[in-house]
């Protein structure tokens, strides 16, 4: 009985310890596809494409006047920060595709020096990219506007400031402040998975 008691309590450590030990989930994305576009023109599926490495994301427009920049940067830092940065993909999603088109975002991209491997930059058709948005709990907001010239509208959009790191099997394991975290933070937790 002892002898069964004692195997008993060590499986249910062992067990106990495997869990603690694995990254919780926050969301699983591997249940739905985004049918998207990158900086070059090609198509992409999210998360299909991205699957068996890791992912980190970040969303942004083109036209912001601060913050985006700022969570743009914090994307290429992590990587030039990587030891060994492997096969983890680096992926900016634009919550502005009337106005972010694949042209728009390669420019943006090169302004970064970020228009190469392993880095992307995705928009899509406006109700595709809202599901996503609303999917990963990015919330944008006008906050500006006015008509300029032809009857175009210029704005600018309130909205979360988010970095997500997404592991090989499609699932959300940490959701950052894109703007403020520390590289080495990410990078610790990529290192993790």
């Amino acid at each position: 009985m002892r002898l069964y008691i004692r195997n008993l309590i060590l499986v249910i450590f062992t067990i106990g310890f495997a869990i603690s030990c694995s990254s919780p989930a926050l969301d699983d994305y591997s249940d739905v596809q985004y049918h998207l576009m990158d900086q070059n023109g090609e198509s992409v599926i999210f998360p299909d494409d991205y699957e068996g490495a890791p992912v980190v994301m970040g969303f942004i427009y083109t036209n912001c006047p601060d913050i985006c920049s700022f969570i743009t940067a914090n994307v290429s830092k992590v990587y030039n920060e990587m030891e060994n940065p492997g096969e983890t993909q680096f992926v900016l999603v634009t919550f502005d595709p009337d106005r972010d088109t694949s042209e728009v975002l390669k420019n943006y991209a090169n302004a970064f020096d970020m228009d190469k491997d392993p880095f992307q930059f995705l928009t899509g058709d406006p109700d595709v990219i809202d599901q996503l948005m609303t999917r990963v709990g990015v919330r944008t907001q006008e906050s500006y506007s006015r008509e300029i010239e032809d009857g175009e509208r210029m704005y600018f959009l309130n909205h979360s400031d988010k970095i997500l790191l997404i592991d090989s099997r499609s699932r959300l394991i940490f959701d950052y402040g894109g703007s403020m975290t520390p590289p080495n933070i990410i990078i610790e937790d990529l290192e993790k998975l």
